[in-house]
């Protein structure tokens, strides 16, 4: 990508707003260094890391970036053997820390499980380096001072350092405020001249303090005198500020060769740091811009939806539809100056440039944009002073220089095509131009004032003609694109809305050919028909928003109605239940009252007929539904359209009509359609008629099983054997109680049968017979 072009569709500005939403230096070198890309591979992953990152931000409004700076330097000198400053090592721990606390922003978004593998995949390549970083706290503070915890001796020599000093400025503060002090000190203060401690002594006084003169003023009255009492002092103190330095110089070595080692390590952090700043400017520039993310294709097709210029405010920039490259390669934009033609033109090819960078563009979710090998524009008055090159020379040195380059991955940009000269040769020269541009494959977009190219999009195939639309009202440019109109004059129109007779503006009329007026003619009919279109379309979207709010009612009203309807069921249900449970309680009544008659006058009543007749009014109480629904995972036929189901929350029928998505179907029922989740579904039958196959016979409670076993005579493996598969039997035939006969004898067999029974999970008790039931020769079980 050329850097002129770059210049012309002012690319430039747009870095430079992106360096505002850059929080580190590296993420500032990186924005400088942008370019176009023209590898499909490589700009569709920009423009994964930067949704990723638009993602995050998104979800927590921000990502810590701060403390980030460019150590490379410093780690590459303490490589050499070098030896970093303090305010370098600040530098190298602060950006350690931020590393540490973006790999723990990482973990927190992993656990809150949201998508992130790129910037996961990133850092988790950094290796964290507490230990550095700790070791630098103790040796620097954040002011870059070193502290006193960097060694013992650097404790111990800035311990004698702060003593000397007291004893120092003690003996000079004794000084200054004696009695003779007034007279002979300029004034009563302790300064430092060449790192020793001095006093300020008058010229005429030199003499009373003796010792060694640093300095004077500037008028020569003040010496600044170091008295003879404290130079022992002072020596000392400078060979205790020596072995100081020694002793820093020798601590900030020994941590740079730690940085050393690390080196590696370090030079990574920075790399992905820069690259996760960069991710996080783009995403930031995107989030200012109201950006999206397009959709990237290798066959240089432009779609883009309400597409703003990125570098005009937002609430005054107007969104158009711009499309090429699916119908048609070559758009000619015909109409009046000032109408918004060139901002259309500089949407269309910095939006491409932005793309290609991998930034968000200033388009509704949906755009589509193309990857151009080259973009061309010649746009603007390029006028050469030193040249003396005419506008019209000008714009042709640019256009030859296209004509030569261009092919058929390019995107060409012509703006007010063969102004400048003759508007018949004008006009002659910018057809042919556009017919060589469009005959290599290239995409163009070119605007025009000329009238002669009106006809070009109607004579050529795979161009369309457009405009600006400009409203004669209010005499002002509206800046919409309107594709497939070709612009027209309103210099009439605006003539008379600005009071121009009317006898004027029809002999001006006259001097106009027909073939022109009937043009003219033609396009007002397309805008009227357009603007008729727009206002039926509009009426067909409030149609639609209407219909499809009258369909939600209406299903939230027939749920409402199936949901009564079941609560109504349920409740005459529970209400027959209750009758015939009361009916059960008195039938169990008769029933006692005959065992007791039974027993008391020994009348010959069976008990397995008694068992027989409760079962009997247990079967006749009705079997409650439940709210629960059936699923249609339960059933292993696989849902096609047309199957017939039934719709468990409506308990209606319908068919398939076809999947909407995974887990969604859309259900005919009746005259109503509607989306209904797989789960709410029952598969009924197929659409086409399936042979059906004879069920297995499943034992159920329509299988004979006794209400009484007899074991007697049997060995005590195979009677054990008979009582567990006996037991099952009953369970599946529904008896809620049945006898097992296994009489007296050792009591080996009864002891057996009933230490089974009581570990039994379907067993609710046991008890021996009663004494018309057989005594303690039979076991009585009841089940759950």
């Amino acid at each position: 990508m050329n850097s002129k072009v770059l210049k012309t569709l002012e690319f430039d500005k747009i870095k430079e707003l992106l360096k505002q939403f850059a929080a580190s230096a590296l993420g500032h070198a990186r924005v400088s260094s942008l370019m176009p890309s023209v590898d499909y591979e490589e700009i569709t992953a920009l423009h994964e890391e930067t949704d990723e990152a638009m993602t995050i931000l998104r979800l927590k409004g921000h990502a810590p970036l701060g403390g980030i700076f460019d150590i490379r330097p410093h780690v590459k000198r303490a490589q050499i053997g070098g030896m970093l400053s303090p305010s370098e090592f600040v530098q190298v721990a602060s950006t350690i820390r931020a590393s540490r606390k973006l790999t723990l922003f990482v973990e927190e978004l992993l656990e809150e499980e949201v998508d992130i593998p790129l910037l996961q995949g990133k850092m988790g390549t950094v290796i964290p380096l507490p230990h550095l970083e700790q070791d630098i706290r103790k040796v620097v503070d954040d002011n870059g001072e070193i502290l006193d915890t960097a060694s013992e001796t650097l404790r111990t020599i800035r311990t004698q350092l702060r003593a000397n000093e007291g004893r120092i400025r003690e003996k000079l503060e004794r000084m200054i405020r004696s009695s003779n002090a007034q007279k002979m000190l300029s004034d009563a203060i302790i300064t430092i001249r060449n790192d020793r401690y001095v006093i300020p002594v008058k010229q005429e006084y030199r003499g009373q303090y003796g010792g060694i003169i640093h300095d004077q003023s500037s008028s020569g009255q003040t010496l600044f005198i170091e008295p003879e009492a404290i130079v022992q002092l002072n020596n000392q103190l400078r060979e205790l500020r020596l072995k100081e330095q020694t002793e820093i110089e020798k601590i900030l070595q020994e941590l740079s060769e730690s940085v050393q080692e690390s080196g590696e390590e370090l030079l990574l952090i920075v790399n992905v740091l820069s690259d996760v700043d960069f991710m996080f400017t783009k995403a930031k520039f995107g989030r200012s811009i109201k950006g999206s993310k397009p959709t990237i294709n290798n066959e240089r097709r432009v779609k883009l939806n309400k597409a703003r210029h990125p570098l005009l405010p937002i609430d005054e920039a107007v969104a158009n539809d711009i499309e090429l490259g699916n119908e048609f390669s070559s758009i000619v934009i015909t109409g009046p100056n000032t109408g918004g033609k060139t901002v259309t033109l500089k949407t269309l090819g910095l939006t491409s440039l932005m793309a290609q960078a991998g930034l968000p563009i200033p388009a509704l979710d949906g755009s589509e944009v193309g990857v151009f090998r080259t973009i061309y524009a010649d746009i603007g008055d390029e006028q050469s002073i030193e040249q003396s090159l005419s506008t019209f020379s000008s714009h042709m040195v640019n256009i030859v220089d296209i004509l030569k380059k261009v092919d058929h991955e390019s995107l060409v940009l012509f703006d007010e095509l063969g102004a400048g000269t003759d508007p018949q040769e004008g006009a002659a020269l910018a057809i042919s131009i556009l017919d060589e541009v469009h005959g290599t494959g290239a995409r163009v977009v070119a605007t025009t004032h000329y009238p002669e190219l009106k006809a070009y999009g109607y004579n050529r195939e795979g161009v369309v003609n457009a405009s600006v639309e400009f409203n004669v009202e209010t005499l002002s440019p509206t800046y919409k694109l309107l594709l497939g109109v070709p612009g027209r004059s309103n210099a009439f129109d605006i003539s008379k809305r600005l009071g121009l007779s009317d006898g004027v503006i029809q002999r001006a009329k006259s001097h106009i050919g027909t073939d022109s007026k009937e043009v003219e003619n033609m396009i007002a009919s397309l805008e009227d028909s357009r603007r008729q279109g727009e206002r039926e379309l509009e009426e067909a979207h409030e149609l639609l928003r209407q219909a499809e709010k009258m369909h939600k009612d209406m299903q939230k009203q027939m749920m409402e109605y199936y949901e009564k309807k079941d609560t109504l069921y349920e409740k005459a249900q529970q209400k027959a239940s209750e009758v015939v449970e009361k009916a059960k309680a008195e039938a169990e009544q008769v029933i006692k009252d005959l065992r007791k008659m039974q027993q008391e006058k020994s009348a010959q009543i069976k008990e397995h007929e008694l068992i027989q007749a409760k079962k009997q009014l247990e079967d006749a109480t009705p079997k409650l539904k439940t709210g629960q629904k059936k699923k249609a995972a339960g059933s292993n036929h696989e849902l096609k359209a047309g199957d017939e189901v039934k719709v468990l929350s409506f308990d209606q029928k319908g068919h398939l009509i076809e999947r909407v998505s995974a887990k969604e179907w859309q259900v005919q029922m009746g005259i109503m359609k509607m989306k209904v989740k797989e789960s709410d579904l029952e598969f009924i039958q197929s659409q086409q008629k399936v042979e059906t196959k004879p069920l297995a016979t499943v034992k159920g409670k329509d299988f004979h099983v006794s209400l009484e076993l007899d074991l007697r005579g049997e060995r005590f493996e195979n009677a054990l054997s008979r009582v567990e598969k006996y037991i099952d039997d009953a369970l599946l035939a529904g008896y809620p109680r049945v006898s097992i006969i296994h009489g007296k004898g050792t009591g080996a067999l009864r002891q057996g049968v009933q230490e089974y029974l009581k570990n039994h999970r379907s067993v609710k008790n046991i008890r021996f017979g009663d004494a018309g039931e057989g005594g303690t020769g039979v076991t009585v079980v009841q089940f759950k």
